[in-house]
């Protein structure tokens, strides 16, 4: 997939053209940095094959739902209109086996969200979660988080976080059979979505993970103002300013949030940016999962020096791919199914 300066890189990579001229030594050093992304391969955006989708369904649904259509049998994607975005977004569900809409039976709930720059069937795109025995009796939640949305109500533009949290699992649990029993997993950005909303939630989230998330910002701020800059006119309307509104800005980092997070069940991950197995080892580095897996392992310290339980895979080798998400997902689920069941 191409981001809006036509570089090509994979679903939940940081463009080649972040930056933020005025920020000075320290953007300047992380523009280089990111400079390095250029010529990432497309592989992780892979199409799935298969069938044409079926027709889109007439079922009775929620007044906020404009549209329904099913890509299969167990998948059905929903427009819904949202007050918090001033627009409709899309989200995809993947049903458990004797799921039928409008029914009256409850079903423990799985969010899975995307990454950065990528969309809401990501997971059913690039993963094979659709056949796992493991989520046949769970009803998983795959939204849109906008390009750079991270997961917030920005301070200047659209309330994803509303949207996620409030809007949403109304609409879920009116017309889709939603139980109250909510887990929480991303990748990238969504590691950050995942853990952010599991702390303001404590009590809608039993679970969550992250897969190689943005798990401390607040480290490196120009970094993630860059990335706000290619995707939006003014990346201060995101959380503002780092060091004037710095107060917001540690509302959505995720190490800052750890001790709203005790006594949640969590598992993180990520590697270190050197090609791993997928990669047969060969390859450049990728700074990308340099620094993801560097708050990561940040959030991972931060966790052990206030006793809060974390259970963490720090795999070493290994770059920013679906792949890896993937498989992390497979060795999360035991904690985050085993929190919902």
């Amino acid at each position: 997939m191409t981001d809006r300066t036509g570089s090509v890189h994979r679903p939940g990579r940081l463009p080649a053209a972040v930056r933020r001229p005025s920020v000075g030594g320290t953007g300047m050093r992380w523009v280089l940095l990111m400079a390095l992304v250029l010529g990432s391969l497309a592989a992780g955006c892979g199409g799935g094959g298969g069938a044409t989708p079926a027709a889109a369904t007439q079922s009775s649904r929620p007044e906020a739902v404009v549209q329904e259509y099913r890509p299969s049998d167990r998948q059905l994607d929903l427009t819904v209109r949202s007050d918090a975005l001033g627009r409709t977004a899309q989200v995809r569900l993947l049903t458990p086996d004797g799921w039928k809409p409008g029914a009256s039976r409850r079903w423990p709930v799985l969010y899975l969200l995307h990454g950065c720059c990528d969309t809401y069937d990501s997971w059913t795109r690039s993963t094979g979660i659709a056949r796992l025995r493991q989520l046949r009796d769970v009803l998983v939640v795959m939204p849109e988080g906008g390009d750079v949305g991270f997961y917030s109500d920005w301070l200047d533009g659209p309330a994803w976080q509303e949207f996620h949290l409030r809007e949403l699992p109304r609409i879920l649990e009116e017309g889709y059979g939603a139980g109250t029993r909510r887990a929480i997993a991303g990748l990238s950005m969504g590691g950050l979505g995942a853990m952010d909303y599991a702390a303001r939630r404590p009590r809608m989230f039993r679970a969550a993970a992250s897969f190689s998330g943005v798990l401390h910002p607040l480290a490196t701020p120009d970094l993630w103002l860059g990335l706000f800059a290619s995707y939006t006119d003014d990346p201060d309307a995101v959380w503002g300013d780092p060091r004037q509104d710095r107060a917001n800005w540690r509302r959505h980092d995720p190490t800052a949030l750890l001790p709203a997070l005790d006594g949640i069940p969590l598992f993180v991950s990520a590697g270190d940016g050197r090609p791993g197995p997928f990669e047969d080892g060969r390859g450049d580095i990728d700074p990308t999962e340099v620094e993801v897996g560097r708050e990561t392992r940040a959030f991972v310290r931060r966790a052990k020096a206030l006793d809060v339980p974390v259970r963490s895979d720090l795999y070493g080798a290994g770059i920013h791919d679906w792949p890896y998400w993937q498989r992390e997902l497979y060795r999360a689920l035991p904690l985050l199914l085993g929190a919902i069941r």
